[in-house]
């Protein structure tokens, strides 16, 4: 799909551009592949177990995974990247780090409140939304704007680019075919 990092390499700030698409290797570095996952604070707990199963697929794979650092699936997501040994990524939006998930391992607070959703999505190379309400929402649509990949389990609904999918498995597969 080079056609896609193309559109993506246009809205990338030019420092991040002559390093190529994710994944690749540049000099003496290996880009490791970043991914959002995005969803409900207050997630029930099936919605919380599978944006756990997320994270620790995202991170078997070897891709960084991001998220806004709270609770519910975004703790839930960086659990499981954790527990699999994953890096995490949590962009809160508070100046408070101590307001940050225990399994976040690069915290960035940013004072930006709501508006750290265009952060979390700008940052990765594709995203994946597990449930979530109007922040999610946002997510979606700053990420669909962007050029980015969306992949949504249990999500909004008739969202159109949002490639839907029934459970982490097959979410992460999705995503990784739109990565290539």
């Amino acid at each position: 799909m080079g056609g896609r990092w193309s559109e993506v390499q246009i809205l990338s700030p030019p420092n991040y551009r002559h390093r190529g698409p994710p994944g690749s290797r540049v000099g003496n570095f290996y880009m490791s592949i970043q991914v959002s996952v995005i969803g409900d604070a207050a997630a029930e707990p099936g919605l919380a177990e599978t944006a756990y199963e997320v994270g620790r697929r995202a991170a078997e794979r070897g891709w960084v995974v991001i998220t806004g650092g709270l609770g519910g699936a975004m703790e839930a997501a960086s659990r499981g990247a954790k527990e699999a040994g994953g890096t995490t990524v949590g962009i809160l939006p508070t100046y408070d780090a101590a307001a940050a998930n225990e399994y976040v391992e690069i915290i960035i607070p940013t004072g930006l409140g709501h508006a750290r959703n265009a952060m979390v999505v700008a940052a990765a190379a594709g995203v994946i939304a597990v449930g979530g309400r109007y922040g999610t929402l946002s997510e979606i649509a700053l990420a669909l704007k962007l050029g980015k990949p969306v992949v949504g389990i249990n999500t909004w609904p008739g969202i159109e680019g949002v490639w839907p999918a029934p459970d982490a498995e097959r979410a992460i597969n999705k995503l990784a075919s739109l990565l290539e």
